[in-house]
């Protein structure tokens, strides 16, 4: 069967299919974020735990999405996307019904599962659906859908938690996913290539493994200490597990992670931006529902209110980002959205514990605006720096690394914080069962404080997280710093144009032609 390159007739409509499936995953990803004090309250979940209900999910998302990309590729991935948003909603069913903090651990999992079919298979079909010159606009829709169920998560999710049990936040996600379901089912075409890698079994799991343990280092070590045994071996274990990895892959005839992608320019450095942008996206949305609630004093829905301006901000530069590339180049999109985003983790970095809201909303915006213009030109970029025939692998490669991105993220900048906040916490006079769980969060501080009437110890939780929030804002504000830097140096200006001249000279990907079917 002879490709053709004449545009998909029915591509707006499977965008939309899309787009429904990419609403699930980002309106799952904040009601999380904004319940996670409630459930350390009515869980008596420590900040370790917390960080593991939000990686759980992240963890099995990065370590399955290479694997569930070639299942997508081989079997269809319209077909896959219908069995990751069933799983997804299966995983959200198991989350309303947990009566534990290791309950909902696993009901992440499974989610996670179920988003590592979502998310690839979504911007693998793009390629195939939508030319060089669409495809930009493709990619903001879709990163405007993300962003869009943001800020309706916490919204939503704050007035079911004021309303309802802890659960109700996960149950919201079965009309959702049914919703993505029956888009797909009707809407989106079904696209295949039944050429590409097998999935190599040894490389998935040394991938969750490796994964696995280095978040788990990471989020141990301030409880533990860097220089526990555990956290040490668990360390060098994901030091040797990666590198079996990488080495494995490198040898394969036909590698599932395809790390000669990384050798071009544009598809690298675009990679790397946004996976920085998660990074740093990631820490700042597990850090801020608990100062807005436990030191602001506002309820859950007040706290998913008060993060509209980021999403505004947000999704104001999605839909901006495609004229501002044409007109001025991608590097400097990209370089600039990276330098927004460093000033408004720098200004943040100033709030205290009497600077109220106003200031929030301020630096939360400009968060927002940093984010948008420096994450679509970004990956557009990175897809645009691709052959046509390895658009799939590529793709699967650039979420990987993403959500890697944003798992490192909450664990790491979660961790510096959980540290910073223990260390400073004074619990002069306190027994020693509640001067230690006093130090697990600020929520338990707050509760420990309301059961001891000590007025001292509130303040100083309230203060002690403000001191790691600072702490948390200054590594993202350099991390931002840095990756402009490259982007400026290093980044390629227009690597659509150069697939445009690629694609006029070599036949379209056998996907092209199965999108017709």
């Amino acid at each position: 069967m002879v490709a053709t390159t004449s545009p998909h007739p029915r591509r707006w409509w499977a965008l939309g299919a899309l787009v429904a499936s990419m609403l699930v995953l980002g309106f799952d990803t904040t009601i999380l974020n904004v319940a996670l004090p409630t459930m350390a309250e009515q869980l008596g979940a420590t900040t370790g735990q917390q960080q593991w209900m939000a990686d759980a999910y992240v963890v099995v998302f990065a370590a399955l999405m290479l694997p569930a990309g070639l299942l997508g590729d081989r079997f269809g991935r319209r077909r896959m996307l219908v069995a990751g948003l069933g799983v997804f909603l299966a995983g959200s069913l198991l989350g309303s019904l947990a009566g534990d903090v290791n309950a909902v651990i696993a009901a992440r999992a499974v989610m996670g599962v179920g988003a590592a079919l979502i998310m690839p298979l979504a911007l693998s079909v793009l390629p195939s659906l939508f030319g060089p010159d669409e495809r930009t606009k493709a990619v903001g829709l879709i990163s405007a859908a993300s962003a869009l169920g943001m800020p309706l998560g916490p919204i939503i999710g704050g007035w079911l938690l004021n309303h309802f049990w802890w659960g109700s936040v996960f149950l919201i996600n079965l009309p959702m996913a049914a919703i993505g379901i029956a888009a797909c089912v009707f809407l989106l075409p079904e696209t295949r290539d039944p050429a590409s890698p097998k999935v190599d079994v040894l490389s998935t799991a040394l991938s969750a493994t490796g994964l696995g343990a280095l978040i788990y280092a990471i989020i141990e070590a301030p409880e533990r200490g860097w220089g526990d045994p555990l956290v040490l071996g668990t360390a060098a274990a994901s030091v040797v597990l990666l590198a079996g990895l990488v080495l494995r892959e490198r040898r394969a005839v036909r590698p599932m992670l395809d790390l000669t992608l990384l050798g071009r320019r544009g598809f690298l450095l675009n990679t790397l931006a946004a996976t920085l942008v998660m990074f740093v996206l990631s820490g700042l949305m597990f850090v801020l529902p608990p100062y807005l609630q436990a030191v602001l004093g506002h309820d859950a829905f007040g706290t998913g209110l008060r993060l509209l301006p980021m999403m505004g901000g947000l999704l104001v530069a999605a839909r901006g980002a495609q004229p501002v590339v044409a007109r001025f180049g991608a590097r400097a999109v990209v370089s600039a959205g990276l330098v927004v985003l460093a000033f408004a983790a720098l200004l943040g970095s100033r709030t205290t514990v009497d600077s109220g809201y106003g200031f929030t909303a301020l630096w939360l915006s400009i968060t927002g605006l940093g984010f948008g213009f420096s994450v679509v030109p970004a990956m557009d970029g990175a897809l645009g720096a691709l052959p046509a025939d390895r658009a799939g692998s590529g793709s699967g490669l650039l979420m990987t690394l993403r959500q890697v991105g944003g798992a490192i993220g909450i664990a790491l900048l979660g961790s510096l914080l959980a540290g910073a906040f223990r260390d400073r916490l004074d619990v002069t006079g306190l027994p020693a069962g509640a001067a230690h769980t006093a130090g697990e969060s600020v929520v338990a501080a707050h509760l420990v404080a309301a059961r001891t009437g000590s007025a001292h110890l509130a303040a100083s939780a309230d203060a002690s997280y403000v001191h790691g929030m600072t702490l948390v804002l200054l590594v993202c504000a350099v991390a931002s710093l840095v990756a402009a830097l490259l982007a400026a140096l290093l980044l390629p200006n227009a690597p659509t144009a150069r697939r445009t001249e690629r694609e006029e000279t070599r036949p379209v990907a056998p996907t092209t032609a199965d999108a017709g079917q």
